[in-house]
């Protein structure tokens, strides 16, 4: 699993959003976005890392930062997850796992004592040029926020 690092062009990714719009990271160049990748909707950690950044919306903003959740869900779990919590930005469905693959984030992890392959909890700032301003593999749920912003900040 090749890991992305700072100065890496951003993979080019193109999925469905919770609406089944498509988006893709493309569309976002001219302007910086923080992308994370969450094992699963409605889980307790990742409805901690969605709720995190739906809440520092404004904030990232401000930053001149938009926000991107993938996670293996369907659209329509993402919808789910997105009504109940009111989240509020693009929660993309990777159901095939080629996004997370290609910024090398599917991988073996350990749950609960058992060895499977899966989400391995990641975030990425990219700048205006599609570029890796940073990333953060195994990243906790409540640090996905703080880190970025960090990371901003020394720019």
């Amino acid at each position: 699993m090749a890991r992305l690092k700072k100065g890496d062009s951003a993979p080019v990714i193109r999925l469905l959003d919770q609406n089944g719009n498509e988006q893709n990271l493309i569309d976002s160049r001219g302007e910086k976005m923080l992308v994370f990748f969450y094992p699963r909707a409605m889980t307790s950690g990742c409805t901690l890392q969605a709720q995190s950044v739906r809440d520092a919306k404004k904030q990232l903003a401000k930053l001149g930062v938009r926000v991107m959740g993938i996670s293996p869900d369907t659209p329509d779990k993402q919808k789910k997850f997105d009504d109940k919590y009111g989240l509020g930005y693009p929660l993309l469905s990777d159901t095939e796992h080629t996004a997370a693959e290609s910024f090398g984030v599917w991988g073996e992890k350990t749950v609960m004592g058992k060895k499977t392959e899966g989400i391995i909890r990641s975030s990425f700032l990219i700048d205006e040029n599609g570029r890796v301003m940073d990333s953060w593999y195994k990243v906790k749920p409540e640090d996905t926020v703080p880190k970025a912003i960090e990371a901003l900040k020394k720019k």
